[in-house]
């Protein structure tokens, strides 16, 4: 920057002016400064040290116990990311996507450090967090960077939060599927897990807190005499749900009603259905939850969140100073489409 100065005869704080704040300059002096850094091979301030002494990253990070590919390719997060790039947008802030491992009991303490390393070398101004586990070292590594936190997960204690009532939307959900007579329902669970052998779940101590939440919403609502078997064939994958629905379809008891965790893997208990000569809501009844877009075209009956609220709410939180809800429970709603019917006798 000395350099660029004494070459265009001007003082260094015109040159940073001509990057930083370049409405106080002419075009001509702004040109000069150019056409001298280019010269001399410099390509303005460097972004690491401007960071240091501004103590801004001009981003927010987004943390996700997935691979990166996950936040493209799934419907949720493409809408959760969609509402929170909105509310980036409006203040001129990046977003830094943050992936981690995840985190359960007995984890690989190797791959937990990379994880907190990788928070802590993270140059972000706030982080929201997407299906972290409450007990993930990286959370301790935000709190003690003092970095504002939101998140989605009622269970973590810290932060900011936008939720829904994860147990409740289900319960209804259940109560809708007693009503048509169903006492023996399976439900399809994402296990956290991007592959695994197709099995029931017996411990639900493993799986995410929503995925804990939404069995016991679905149990209480089906009631104390119905049956639910909880089976999973991996990751939220249309082919984990294809995967599991296999278990629950090939048995000599098939449940009547097969309801998703999610509507990715409901997408994947039809396509298994349809392998087996099986109409969706005629002879099993299938649910999803979420209601993405696909969800509709399908005639899929799921319970409807609001997805790209919840982002822009969670980037209001980090990025709004007016904004003063630390929590926020937003409503759901059951959508009853052709995939659910009486059960059949």
């Amino acid at each position: 920057m000395k350099s660029v100065a004494a070459a265009v005869g001007v003082s260094m704080s015109t040159v940073s002016n001509a990057y930083n704040k370049p409405d106080q300059l002419s075009a001509d002096v702004r040109e000069r400064i150019f056409a001298a850094a280019r010269d001399l091979g410099y390509s303005g301030p460097h972004a690491a040290a401007r960071s240091l002494r501004s103590r801004r990253a001009g981003a927010i990070g987004l943390l996700l116990t997935e691979q990166l590919s996950y936040a493209f390719s799934d419907p949720f997060a493409v809408g959760l990311l969609a509402g929170l790039s909105e509310i980036a947008e409006r203040t001129r802030t990046g977003l830094l996507l943050i992936p981690l491992a995840r985190y359960e009991p007995g984890a690989d303490e190797e791959t937990m450090h990379e994880s907190v390393e990788t928070m802590r070398n993270a140059v972000v101004d706030g982080v929201v967090g997407y299906c972290v586990d409450a007990g993930h070292p990286a959370l301790e590594v935000i709190s003690h960077r003092g970095l504002p936190f939101a998140h989605t997960e009622d269970h973590i204690a810290a932060g900011r939060r936008v939720l829904i009532d994860e147990a409740e939307a289900m319960r209804g959900l259940g109560e809708y599927l007693a009503r048509l007579g169903h006492t023996h329902i399976a439900m399809v669970v994402d296990s956290g897990r991007a592959t695994t052998v197709p099995h029931e779940i017996t411990d639900a101590t493993a799986l995410y807190n929503n995925a804990r939440m939404r069995m016991q919403g679905l149990r209480e609502g089906i009631g104390a005499d119905a049956r639910l078997t909880v089976v999973s064939g991996g990751h939220n994958s249309v082919e984990s749900g294809i995967a599991a629905a296999a278990v629950a379809l090939d048995r000599r008891d098939r449940p009547t009603a097969i309801a998703a965790g999610g509507d990715v893997l409901a997408f994947g208990v039809i396509e298994a259905m349809r392998q087996r000569g099986l109409e969706p809501g005629r002879d099993i009844s299938v649910t999803g939850f979420d209601d993405i877009p696909a969800a509709e075209s399908i005639g899929l009956t799921t319970v409807r969140q609001p997805i790209r609220e919840k982002g822009r709410l969670l980037g209001r939180m980090l990025l709004d100073p007016s904004y003063a809800e630390d929590r926020v429970v937003l409503p759901t709603e059951l959508v009853i489409r052709s995939s659910t019917g009486p059960m059949r006798s």
